[in-house]
């Protein structure tokens, strides 16, 4: 059964710093790419950043040069360090496995971490 759990969220003063965890269970993790999604409120969950299996990745432009996402495949986790934080990446944060052509996910949405930044 797949469960993606994530955490480390939490409050951040702007320009801040944080580190996200997502540590995923099954095989779901070893055979597809993972990306790092954020709804906030009143907004629709949207892509930040996503990770192939070869460790390609891609970046919504809001967060291009601030956020790094990296995979660890022995310990079947994906991390997300973001820097220089904003008010606007205000949002709960989700993993999920998906397909980076077709945007496809392949897992259940886990309970997310919440990022607040704010002064």
């Amino acid at each position: 059964q797949v469960q993606l759990v994530e955490s480390g969220g939490g409050l951040v003063q702007p320009g801040g710093s944080l580190r996200l965890s997502c540590a995923a269970s099954g095989s779901i993790f070893s055979i597809h790419a993972m990306g790092w999604y954020r709804q906030a409120p009143g907004k629709e969950r949207e892509l930040v950043a996503g990770i192939t299996i070869g460790g390609r990745t891609n970046y919504a432009d809001s967060v291009k040069g601030r956020f790094t996402i990296s995979r660890d495949n022995a310990k079947n986790t994906v991390y997300l360090q973001m820097n220089t934080l904003k008010p606007e990446d205000t949002a709960v944060y989700y993993c999920n496995a998906y397909d980076p052509a077709s945007d496809y996910l392949f897992g259940p949405w886990g309970q997310g971490t919440q990022v607040t930044v704010s002064s």
